[in-house]
């Protein structure tokens, strides 16, 4: 591990999950935060939009400011299809340049499906193969190869956790999986009431793009891996009047001779060694209030009426897990540091 810090530079630091990242940052002892960039706030401090950053700080800058030469680590926070494009002009020019995308850019490999779900063509088809899909506790080893970081979306998080090591084993059916998710409006980002108008938006739940959210196609991919074929599931989000916090309820019929103690004991056994990632006793009740403001993934398994059937429970913070703290915990890996800092 480097003695000496690494110089960040933030590109999008006054978004929900740009401030969280700075906040986190701020308090990473093996990080220097060179340049603060986001488009329409040039000139002031990051304090202004986030009183919780105590600590001196870059004026927020253009990115036509940053001296690459000078930056270890970049991390994008920006709308789908900017991040690829900032990329792709100095990927080739500064080889020790590392990039953490939290944006879809570089999540979804076929540049058809990207474009049929995000309505954008992909500008960087080439980069995709240098990049990787990382879910941190699944690319301890790997990670290190690659330049490109594709940080997960975080519904995609807090589902691929509880089942990949389940569909990796052969323990759970893979032909009718539903997975009903529950997020506060954080993760619609700071334009969240223009892309949500129902009636008493802060005040009530709300099922939406039923059949078609756009994380769907990234689970697909990445559920697919482990077993070639295409996993039949449902998947409905839902926002709840609350800022933060995710709880994914995903019921699975179990394999015939699996039994709800031998998938408990798979994923304890999986994750015994990852510190954010806690399994609890089976049927414990669980909420997102024991992981607001941790980059911990709380999972709990629990029993149904139905014998073969269980249903997985998997609480998440949407900014924290689901993106800022995932994105440090991703940096931590490439750059050899403890898996925790910046995130006890």
């Amino acid at each position: 591990m480097s003695k000496n810090k690494i110089n960040i530079a933030v590109i999008g630091a006054t978004g929900f999950t740009g401030l969280d990242l700075v906040y986190l940052l701020s308090n990473h002892s093996k990080v220097r935060i060179s340049y603060l960039c986001a488009t329409k706030s040039v000139g002031k401090k990051i304090s202004f939009f986030d009183k919780r950053i105590k600590k001196k700080m870059p004026t927020i800058s253009s990115i036509k400011n940053i001296n690459w030469k000078k930056v270890d680590i970049v991390f994008l926070s920006l709308p789908n299809g900017e991040a690829q494009k900032i990329i792709l002009k100095i990927y080739s020019k500064f080889k020790n340049l590392r990039f953490i995308d939290l944006s879809a850019d570089f999540r979804i490999k076929n540049i058809k499906t990207y474009k049929k779900n995000y309505k954008i063509k992909h500008h960087a088809p080439k980069l995709l193969k240098k990049s990787l899909y990382a879910i941190s506790e699944l690319v301890k080893k790997s990670i290190k190869n690659y330049r490109i970081i594709a940080n997960p979306g975080c519904y995609p998080t807090s589902i691929q956790i509880p089942l990949i090591p389940l569909i990796n084993k052969k323990l759970i059916e893979t032909k009718s999986i539903t997975i009903d998710s529950k997020s506060g409006y954080s993760g619609a980002g700071k334009s969240f009431a223009k892309k949500f108008t129902h009636k008493n938006l802060l005040n009530s739940t709300f099922a939406y793009a039923i059949n078609n959210h756009r994380h769907i196609v990234e689970i697909d991919q990445e559920l697919k891996k482990y077993t070639k074929k295409k996993i039949n599931f449902t998947f409905n989000p839902h926002l709840l009047p609350t800022f933060r916090g995710i709880l994914s309820s995903i019921y699975v019929k179990l394999k015939t001779g699996v039994s709800i103690y031998k998938v408990q004991k798979e994923l304890k056994n999986f994750y015994k060694k990852d510190q954010f990632i806690k399994v609890l006793k089976i049927n414990s009740a669980i909420g997102s209030g024991n992981v607001l403001n941790t980059n911990n993934c709380e999972i709990s398994i629990c029993a149904t009426r139905e014998k073969k059937k269980i249903v997985i429970f998997s609480a998440i913070d949407n900014l924290v897990k689901g993106a800022s703290g995932q994105a440090i915990q991703n940096m931590n890996l490439l750059c050899n540091y403890p898996t925790n800092f910046g995130l006890k």
